[in-house]
């Protein structure tokens, strides 16, 4: 999609609608029906689950969300290039999806509802930061990890793996490991970013691994066209994700994770993101609506 310089018209464009046009553009424009890449190499979910199983985690009784958080990265993703400092899939304080004024940290540090409990940088090799949030008044944690922007083909693989319960990644809070993956009354597992799966195929799909309910959210361009066969191995709910191109933001993944702590049902989910997504794109309710998915 090319990107047109906007015309003053009396005043400046809005920040928002500005992150639109780029968002929209880093998408490439209109959805691929295949990938236009080969297979990607990425380390799988098996092999590493075993070393996870090593550590010692407390169960945790209330609401766990784990968000993987492909970086926005003009040079290893097949995007039309945003503004370079948006774009740089090292940087992620001033990252489109992470630091940026609509980005999952940038966003959710500023919210009411949560608070940082912790924040590291490079707690994994192809992780360059993670930030641990805790609800202020219900029982629920929300971790993220903004992996680079070069190993967008291992988020992808990695957000599967944890969907699927092949992955159990930990974190820390009041002296104590938690687990994300198991042990916790309900579980969520979001994806954010480009949709790789544009360009690329996976090696291989991990397998559901347990009876664990998981619901997943995957806020990406055409995320219901590309992820469903990938999605459906690993047995997790899709609770939200997207029909058309979209601005990946981080209001539509709180809107998701509001409803899904108020113990909404699918379509709730989709109607808070849908009111969500109109009311900083004013896009229309009813575009905004046709946007998002819910269930199969």
């Amino acid at each position: 999609m090319s990107r047109t310089r906007a015309k003053r018209v009396g005043h400046k464009l809005s920040l928002t609608a500005r992150g639109l046009l780029v968002v929209l553009a880093a998408c490439g424009g209109a959805a691929r029906t295949e990938p236009k890449g080969g297979v990607a190499q990425v380390s799988t979910p098996q092999a590493r689950a075993a070393a996870a199983d090593e550590l010692k985690t407390e169960p945790y009784a209330g609401h766990v969300a784990y968000v993987v958080v492909a970086l926005c990265d003009n040079v290893n993703q097949g995007i039309v290039p945003v503004p370079a400092a948006l774009g740089d899939g090292e940087d992620p304080a001033r990252n489109l999806y992470w630091g940026a004024r609509f980005g999952v940290r940038t966003h959710f540090n500023a919210s009411r509802e949560w608070r940082a409990v912790s924040a590291a940088r490079n707690p994994a090799p192809k992780v360059l930061e993670r930030v641990v949030y805790k609800h202020r008044t219900r029982d629920a944690y929300l971790v993220a990890d903004a992996y680079r922007g070069a190993e967008i083909a291992q988020a992808t693989a990695d957000f599967l793996g944890v969907a699927s319960g092949n992955l159990d990644p930990t974190f820390e809070d009041g002296g104590k490991t938690y687990g994300l993956g198991r042990g916790a009354a309900a579980h969520l597992v979001a994806y954010v970013g480009h949709d790789g799966l544009m360009d690329f195929r996976l090696p291989s799909l991990p397998r559901r691994r347990d009876d664990v309910r998981r619901d997943a959210v995957i806020l990406a361009c055409a995320s219901k066209r590309y992820f469903a066969p990938a999605l459906r191995e690993t047995g997790a709910n899709p609770l939200l994700w997207t029909t058309n191109l979209m601005a990946p933001e981080a209001y539509v993944l709180k809107a998701a994770l509001d409803g899904w702590l108020a113990g909404e049902d699918g379509e709730q989910v989709r109607q808070r993101a849908a009111k969500a997504y109109n009311a900083y794109q004013n896009c229309g309710l009813r575009a905004a609506q046709n946007l998002f998915a819910t269930g199969w």
